[in-house]
């Protein structure tokens, strides 16, 4: 019973020509278009990314350094001992770590090569704020060193009266604190590009867009009574809502597959970046994928047991769907908006797939670090599941 059911929904998705074209190739367009419109524009505010301190020194000048990076990016995260894990998995986007003698090297006339000062950003920083902390560290650097040897320069010459040229350090002395500053991200994978962002993003949207599809084909059954037949010869509810939640698994599955093919193979050959997919575990990525399956069939069986028309269903799932995607990091990349309205994008089931999905393809997650996304959208999927079923019941009878 339930596999001629199946078969009954693929042989409605398949005459329904607008409706797949809708599951495929909108989301193709869109991840083209934005990947390319976007793909040297990503530029984030530095000042308000999240990040941590480690400062192993006692020196002035280290103190001195601080207190101007806190100037610029506002203050610190508190510290903890898991700082590491959290840079990993983008809690913070960064660690400033001070080593011990960074006052004393700083300040040298010929300093060591050791790396004094180190920069340690998360894998999914975008490039261009990569690059901007990356040339202040130097700068502030710069900065105070001239400074310190400005001043050590101006005590030799008064213990000596010699005159101080130009009232500069010796031309002999390297100004440049450079050899002792180092950045790094902590994972192997490529920095992010737009294509990074927008196929994940798009790729979610694609997969939370059967709303419309389903719910105009279960408003079709119900207007017809084939609900209503299947109930009277004691089908049950569970058969039901399986045979139609089934077929769209397998259409996320190829929405999936499209879309990722797209980033790899297509847009190198449309002058973009291409989205690599070397290295990733690909056990999250699948938990991540069913989960945000199950959430958009789970929302598509809800919306479908509630509205009644045609006109209520072609209006209500987009506009669900678009909303879920302004909010959630879709359209507008989350780390670019401001503080209240990345704190809004947390409720958004769209930004718990596109989190795990970053999670796996910028940060190089295992199944542990995608857990708590997948378990939100699980339990959201859950949620609309019970919703429908109870509704389901009701416009079958």
């Amino acid at each position: 019973m339930l596999l001629a059911l199946i078969k009954k929904e693929f042989l409605a998705l398949i005459r329904d020509v607008h409706g797949l074209a809708a599951l495929f190739l909108m989301p193709a367009i869109f991840i083209i278009i934005m990947s390319l419109a976007l793909k040297d524009v990503y530029s984030p505010s530095t000042k308000a990314l999240p990040y941590a301190v480690e400062n192993r020194d006692s020196g002035q000048l280290a103190d001195n350094f601080l207190a101007e990076w806190k100037k610029r990016h506002g203050s610190p995260q508190a510290n903890s001992a898991s700082w590491k894990d959290e840079v990993r998995g983008g809690k913070l986007s960064y660690v400033l770590v001070i080593e011990k003698d960074f006052s004393r090297e700083l300040a040298a006339a010929h300093p060591g090569s050791g790396k004094q000062l180190r920069l340690i950003a998360e894998p999914g920083l975008e490039s261009s704020a990569f690059a901007a902390n990356n040339a202040e560290l130097i700068m502030i650097a710069n900065e105070l060193r001239a400074r310190a040897l400005l001043a050590a320069a101006r005590m030799s010459q008064r213990s000596s009266q010699r005159p101080l040229r130009s009232g500069a350090p010796d031309e002999s002395v390297p100004v440049s604190a450079l050899a002792m500053i180092d950045t790094e991200r902590l994972s192997a994978g490529s920095r992010p590009t737009a294509v990074q962002q927008n196929v994940p993003a798009w790729l979610v949207f694609g997969m939370f867009f059967v709303v419309a599809s389903l719910a105009n084909l279960f408003i079709q059954e119900r207007q017809c009574g084939a609900l209503t037949r299947l109930a009277s010869l004691g089908v049950p509810t569970s058969v039901m809502i399986w045979s139609k939640a089934l077929p769209y698994l397998a259409i996320n599955g190829l929405q999936a597959a499209l879309m990722l093919a797209v980033g790899v193979w297509l847009m190198p050959l449309l002058g973009g970046d291409a989205l690599s997919l070397a290295g990733i575990h690909w056990g999250a990525l699948m938990l991540v994928l069913l989960a945000v399956s199950m959430a958009a069939i789970g929302l598509a069986l809800a919306l479908a047991s509630l509205v009644r028309t045609h006109a209520q269903a072609s209006a209500l799932g987009p506009i669900v769907n678009i909303l879920m995607a302004a909010i959630g990091g879709v359209m507008v990349p989350k780390f670019i908006m401001p503080e209240v309205m990345q704190r809004l994008a947390e409720f958004s089931p769209m930004n718990w797939g596109l989190e795990g999905m970053l999670a796996v393809l910028l940060r190089g997650s295992d199944m542990t670090g995608v857990l708590i996304p997948a378990a939100k959208l699980t339990g959201f999927a859950t949620i609309m599941i019970i919703i429908a079923v109870v509704f389901f019941r009701r416009r079958a009878s």
